[in-house]
């Protein structure tokens, strides 16, 4: 599937969302009660195209699994053969985001698009989409060819477009990949135009020396890069990963397509930020599952104007703190479809 640059993204229905705006005012609850469930309500029912909304029932999440070489030079607190380890944990429905999936009705998908193994004795469809093994370190070298970033680019397209396909109303990009918060901080900074002092966090859970190190390596990433920061396509190229750009790449073909997209930690907001910059306007189709401890997640999310849904201090990754929302995103849509209107009441 050929992903296209540049045009802007069609917004969500803007009549729809003043339809919605008009009938959350008019529900049968005191003005403004509802909260942020009532903003939620708004955007699920604009970006559907429908006032009241259909109820959301197919939530679909893909795991884009994928290597860093950043992660051999000490920025992690986990050795990379953890990323190999993880593919089969998900594979087997025992990680962290498999047991929220299912709890919540979410389909969920893994897909080895860099990871630096073979996985012998897996399902070959977990690797129809594999670009390369790992990436290059950011800090020393570029993470992918041009080439490679287009290809991976690619790879998301063709699995949002599956994704949607298969009937799904909302989707979530996992993320899963030893040393990946360095490339989502490295992303963020370079977009934002800040450095890496604000954006480096401890990830899995480094502390310091070994913060100070990443944040040392994460500038030489932005130095590196330099005035080749003003175009996402490079940025990504520079800084990102195979598995970084296959999520851009679902990012951007979801809202191309009109299917909501519910982010999660700093891997997915960064992804979206470039998807943004790639496809301007995409952002209006995405919601933000949490917050999580991250700087860079919060410095991404308030550029994209996204405020988180929940905020409980996670960062495992996955999609797991986005499946976590998924319940409350439900809930919004249905304010809209079951609750009474005011004018319905009979007061006698």
């Amino acid at each position: 599937m050929v992903f296209e640059i540049g045009a802007p993204v069609v917004p969500p229905s803007p009549s729809v969302r003043e339809e919605a705006t008009a009938r959350l005012a008019g529900l049968a609850t005191p003005a403004g009660a509802l909260g942020r469930l009532g903003e939620l309500s708004v955007w699920v029912a604009a970006t559907q195209g429908e006032c009241p909304p259909t109820p959301i029932e197919r939530v679909r999440a893909v795991i884009f699994a994928g290597d860093h070489g950043v992660s051999d030079h000490g920025v992690s607190a986990y050795p990379k053969e953890i990323t190999p380890a993880m593919v089969r944990m998900f594979l087997a429905g025992r990680a962290g985001v498999s047991a929220i999936a299912r709890q919540h009705g979410v389909a969920l998908r893994v897909l080895d698009v860099g990871v630096d193994d073979d996985l012998d004795g897996i399902d070959p469809a977990v690797q129809d989409f594999k670009v390369r093994r790992s990436s290059g370190a950011i800090h020393l070298e570029d993470a992918l060819t041009p080439d490679e970033t287009r290809r991976s680019l690619e790879v998301g397209a063709t699995v949002a477009a599956q994704e949607i396909a298969a009937g799904a109303q909302l989707l979530i990009s996992g993320d899963m990949g030893i040393g990946n918060t360095t490339p989502a901080a490295a992303l963020i900074a370079a977009s934002l135009g800040v450095p890496a002092s604000e954006v480096t966090g401890r990830g899995t859970g480094v502390d310091g020396r070994a913060l100070l190190h990443k944040q040392e390596l994460i500038q030489q990433a932005i130095d590196r890069l330099g005035d080749r920061s003003d175009d996402p396509l490079d940025t990504l190229t520079a800084l990102g990963s195979a598995d970084l750009a296959a999520a851009v790449g679902f990012m951007v073909t979801a809202a191309r397509a009109g299917t909501p997209v519910l982010l999660d930690g700093v891997i997915s907001v960064a992804c979206a930020l470039i998807a943004d910059r790639l496809a301007p306007g995409a952002v209006a189709w995405f919601a933000a599952g949490h917050r999580s401890p991250e700087p860079a997640h919060s410095l991404a999310l308030d550029k994209l104007g996204l405020s988180p849904i929940l905020d409980l201090g996670m960062r495992l990754g996955e999609g797991s703190g986005a499946a976590a929302a998924v319940p409350l995103l439900r809930s919004a849509g249905l304010l809209l479809t079951e609750v009474a209107l005011l004018a319905d009441l009979d007061l006698g």
